[in-house]
């Protein structure tokens, strides 16, 4: 007969680091589309998570966690660009063909497809649209990450989708009817870095 009583309750701060880390495959994801880099993104989403336990006392119970995540990441993503003043350039696409996925049958062709037009997007309107549309943030909650009016964010998203119908032609709306999981649109590389958020 075993002795366990059953775990302990768990305190706050068991919940917000056992919630924090059900959203690390998110926050990966998110860093790759930023940075095009595994490693990089890695070490973005490590101090995202440091800062985050941090300052975790001024995180407002009830919130979306997910967008305080983002932002942080962001704003360290951002930070350092300014501090090292470094961008990834892929002109020949060298880069985001080794991150491409195997177009071993054609659910991976529309995703490498889609991967390949979204290196065609200004980081502004790509970022806009991973949050929205493959992380499942909401409007303002991605105006908040991007630190812009929520009228911003909408203008971005219209201006990449119709971008990306023009750059997927006939098989737009198979690629763009339902955006892939952000685990996908992670692998995307960042080509031209803009200016940054608040670190």
């Amino acid at each position: 007969m075993s002795g366990a009583q059953g775990a302990p309750p768990m305190t706050g701060q068991d919940k917000f680091l056992e919630q924090v880390t059900a959203l690390l495959p998110a926050l990966r994801a998110f860093g790759r589309s930023l940075c095009g880099d595994p490693a990089r993104a890695d070490d973005l989403v490590q101090d995202t998570v440091l800062k985050a336990w941090t300052n975790r006392e001024q995180f407002q119970t009830g919130s979306n966690l997910k967008a305080w995540l983002f932002t942080i990441l962001r704003n360290c993503y951002y930070s350092e660009l300014r501090h090292r003043k470094f961008e990834i350039e892929d002109p020949d696409g060298i880069c985001a063909s080794q991150m491409a996925i195997a177009p071993d049958h054609d659910a991976k062709l529309h995703l490498r497809d889609l991967n390949r037009a979204l290196q065609e997007l200004p980081v502004d309107q790509r970022e806009a649209l991973v949050l929205v549309c493959a992380t499942g943030l909401s409007y303002e909650e991605a105006a908040d990450v991007c630190q812009v009016a929520v009228g911003t964010i909408k203008s971005r998203i219209a201006r990449a989708r119709d971008r990306l119908v023009e750059l997927l032609g006939e098989d737009a709306t198979q690629v763009t009817g339902t955006l892939p999981a952000v685990n996908s649109l992670g692998e995307s590389n960042i080509g031209n870095e803009r200016r940054s958020g608040v670190s």
